[in-house]
């Protein structure tokens, strides 16, 4: 099989606007981190920072040795890894850690010694390759028509049942919502006609208030208990429709960041400088410890440095005009921007609180590997940059 050949050093090949937005993104981060630990007394804070920094450099050659795998070796291990992801994603159902699945009611979480392992993050690349893989496959051997159309749709829910059966299993509803997320991604870039495409988003808009209806009857509730809503679900709700209703026990988070993040003002109290109590702060509340740091100035730095990450992957998506690494970078950049959106508008009480970390900059090691390897395979667009193309059998690629 032919390459084209690139007269380009392997420098010059590397985005380092991206890198750079990450590696901003990481001092938010860090500094977050920081104020949080520190503040709260829940741990050591430079203990916290050497092992988010640790998780970096892990991450850093993460990115470095994705960069290496060409679009033909990404299209190749795919089914791979996502083979790999759904065995991690069943063995945690049976070998997952009791305390964390106490504390936080999903069985989610594996245990090696100090460090604990979320096997759905490694799932998340390996879902995003695999959706790629079966777009752009269908892509190159039909032609788009209305049963075509549907038939995509059908491949796309086929391979998507079995990762969200897991979530649902795990009762991790905030991941199982992402990979939602990635999958509407990838439907609207994948040429399906709108003429299908409005009215599912219709539907499933219907359903989405249908629920929260259902929330505030005592009768809904029954309804939805029935089905497998939790507790813990119906409480979150309560607290992001009346935030003040109980501010001392289910809204008393979600309360406490909207205080923390409006005591910021516009410049905030500065640096470690933190005096309103926010639960889980060096996590899921990340933001609310930048709000109240470095108020509403810092917040809005930290957006900019989101919409630049966003805004050049869509420009190395253009640059490179591969169709297979258009739906890798929709599906990276769809998981980057739900997980903003989410975990701001829960902080701010725009949306309930589900769980959701802020890319880069919240604690967690599996969550930063996980966003730091998809960052990598974006860059392998750059790396690779190359006019490859698909055969019509959709097995290979041709120069």
């Amino acid at each position: 099989m032919a390459r084209a050949v690139t007269n380009e050093k392997k420098g010059d090949r590397i985005d380092y606007g991206i890198i750079m937005s990450v590696m901003l993104l990481a001092l938010f981060g860090m500094a977050a981190i920081y104020m949080a630990v520190t503040a709260d007394a829940s741990a050591t804070p430079m203990r916290a920072m050497l092992m988010q920094l640790l998780w970096y450099a892990i991450g850093g050659v993460g990115i470095f040795f994705v960069m290496q795998f060409d679009a033909e070796q990404l299209w190749r291990v795919a089914p791979l890894l996502f083979g790999l992801g759904i065995f991690l994603l069943i063995a945690v159902l049976f070998l997952y850690d009791r305390n964390v699945a106490a504390s936080t009611g999903a069985r989610s979480w594996f245990k090696f010694g100090p460090v604990t392992f979320q096997p759905s993050e490694v799932m998340k690349p390996a879902y995003i390759l695999m959706l790629a893989r079966v777009v752009t496959n269908h892509n190159v051997r039909f032609k788009h028509t209305w049963g075509n159309d549907w038939r995509l749709i059908g491949e796309m829910i086929l391979w998507t049942i079995p990762v969200l059966v897991l979530m649902i299993l795990q009762k991790d509803f905030g991941t199982s919502l992402v990979f939602a997320a990635i999958f509407a991604g990838v439907v609207l870039v994948s040429g399906i006609t709108w003429k299908i495409i409005l009215p599912i988003g219709l539907v499933a808009g219907g359903i989405g208030t249908g629920t929260i209806l259902l929330v505030t009857q005592d009768w809904g509730r029954k309804i939805l208990a029935n089905v497998g809503f939790q507790e813990y679900q119906f409480k979150r709700i309560d607290a992001w429709l009346d935030p003040s209703a109980s501010t001392s026990n289910s809204s008393y988070q979600l309360w406490q960041s909207m205080k923390a993040i409006g005591s910021g003002m516009m410049t905030g109290r500065g640096f470690n400088n933190l005096k309103v109590t926010v639960p889980v702060r060096e996590s899921d509340m990340a933001f609310s410890a930048i709000g109240e740091a470095f108020g509403f100035i810092g917040c809005a730095v930290l957006i900019l440095l989101y919409f630049l990450l966003i805004y050049q992957m869509i420009r190395v998506t253009f640059d490179t005009k591969n169709e297979f690494y258009a739906y890798i970078a929709t599906g990276v950049i769809m998981m980057i921007l739900f997980h903003v959106f989410e975990n701001i508008g829960m902080n701010i009480g725009l949306l309930p609180l589900t769980g959701i970390p802020l890319p880069f900059v919240s604690q967690g090691g599996s969550f930063l590997l996980a966003n730091m390897l998809s960052v990598g395979m974006v860059l392998s667009m750059r790396y690779h940059h190359q006019s490859y193309m698909f055969s019509r059998e959709g097995e290979g690629f041709e120069a």
